[in-house]
Formats: structure tokens, C-alpha cells, sequence
């Protein structure tokens, strides 16, 4: 409202993988994307490709590859439902991202989120991007109880996972440890209520939210079991 949208551009990093450990020391859990993956997406909010988008392109490239989308909005709720699926988890397992990659109800609980997340996004018109380099429809579909489906995600996020530092913690981890305010509202607490204005329940997602802001508020401890012991059905 202040800045106006002339002046305004968009811009996802997928897959960076970094945290904070110290003030001044940023330290990447993941080598850089190069061909095999963009890591930024910058883009317009009308979607035409503009000299300046691509002059932003052009800088952020200096630390790692990086394209111009034509679909800013697609991109980005493709990215809310990559951070959907793991973040919150994190935050109230206590679990790095690969601990929770070696759970198999965790993994599964995720992959029901990003499920759950992808129907919101397709109803409200979103063009979805691959997420963890898998078709969405693919993640739709295993977490809707497909086992083939599900065969191939956990392969392909475990595989991308042998890519990342072991002890890399997603960001809304980070903060739980840290002690400060988490983001579940605006990631998981979002998905829910976008749901709810196209008439699609995200139980997993409301029941996820419902955790993360019980250890945030100290009424409970991180602890795996908040999730593998969860019955939704």
C-alpha cells in the first residue's frame, strides 16, 4: 500500500538452505543449485518479463543461479507449500530436516500437508511449480493415500536430502530453538485459512498449527511423538 505495486517485484529461494548459527556467520547446509537447480525466481507481479526483472536476475545470479519467471504467484505458493511441509514439523519435533526425512510417519505427515496445500493453491488458480522436484500432482495424490505416489516422493526428497547437511534445521526450527515468535500462522495457519474461503478443510495443516503455537507457548516440549502419535482419521 505504501510502496505501490510499480515498484514492486517478487523473488522465491528455493532450496538455499542456511541458517544463522551467530550474528555476522551465515552457514549453507547445501551446495549452490547450479544447472541441476534454480535456486532464485524473480518475477513481476503482472507476470510480463521486464528489463528490470531481469536486471535483478542478473545480481542475485552473483550468488546462485537464478532465472525470471513469468509466474511470480505460482512460484511463490509453490514455495509456501515446500516451507508447509517442513517447517512447522521442525519447529515441534525438535527434528533436523534429515531426521525427519529417516521417520516414516513424519514423512508421511508432511507429504498430507503439502497435499493439502497444493489443492488450496489449485483452487484458487495458482499455476503450481515442481516442488522438491516433483510434480505436485504427485505429492497430491500420495498424500491422498496413493502408495505408488508415495513410493516416488520418498525417494526423491530422501535422494535430495543426501544433498543436504544432516543437521540442517529448517528456519521455523531455528526459531523454536532460539525462543523467538514462529511463522505458523502466515506458513501452515495461512494454507487453513485460504482453505477455508474455497470450502477445502486442511486438517493436517489445523492440526499442525494448533501444535507448533502449544510448544511456542510452552504447553508443551518439542517431541517427535506430537506427530507420530497423531490420529487424524
Amino acid at each position: 500500500r505504501i510502496v505501490g505495486w510499480g515498484r514492486t517485484l517478487g523473488c522465491i529461494a528455493s532450496s538455499i538452505t542456511v541458517n544463522l548459527p551467530e550474528p555476522g556467520h551465515i552457514h549453507r547446509g547445501a551446495g549452490k543449485g547450479g544447472a541441476a537447480h534454480t535456486v532464485f525466481r524473480t518475477g513481476e507481479v503482472h507476470g510480463r518479463i521486464t528489463q528490470r526483472a531481469e536486471e535483478v536476475c542478473r545480481l542475485v545470479a552473483c550468488s546462485d543461479s537464478a532465472r525470471v519467471t513469468s509466474n511470480l504467484w505460482g512460484e511463490r505458493w509453490s514455495k509456501l507449500v515446500a516451507n508447509a511441509m517442513g517447517n512447522g514439523l521442525s519447529a515441534c519435533t525438535g527434528l533436523t530436516g534429515g531426521e525427519m526425512l529417516q521417520s516414516e510417519p513424519i514423512r508421511r505427515f508432511s507429504t498430507r500437508l503439502g497435499s493439502e496445500a497444493i489443492r488450496v493453491g489449485e483452487a484458487h488458480g495458482y499455476q503450481l511449480e515442481e516442488i522438491f522436484h516433483l510434480p505436485p500432482e504427485t505429492i497430491v495424490r500420495a498424500g491422498e493415500g496413493d502408495e505408488g505416489a508415495m513410493r516416488v516422493c520418498d525417494e526423491q526428497r530422501i535422494n535430495d536430502g543426501k544433498r543436504t547437511a544432516s543437521g540442517q534445521r529448517p528456519s521455523m526450527g531455528q526459531d523454536m530453538q532460539k525462543g523467538r515468535r514462529t511463522e505458523i500462522e502466515f506458513l501452515n495457519g495461512f494454507v487453513v485459512r485460504e482453505g477455508e474461503k474455497v470450502g477445502l478443510a486442511c486438517r493436517a495443516n489445523a492440526a499442525l498449527t494448533d501444535i507448533v503455537k502449544r510448544v511456542e507457548r510452552n504447553e508443551l516440549s518439542p517431541d517427535p511423538r506430537h506427530i507420530t502419535e497423531l490420529r487424524l482419521n
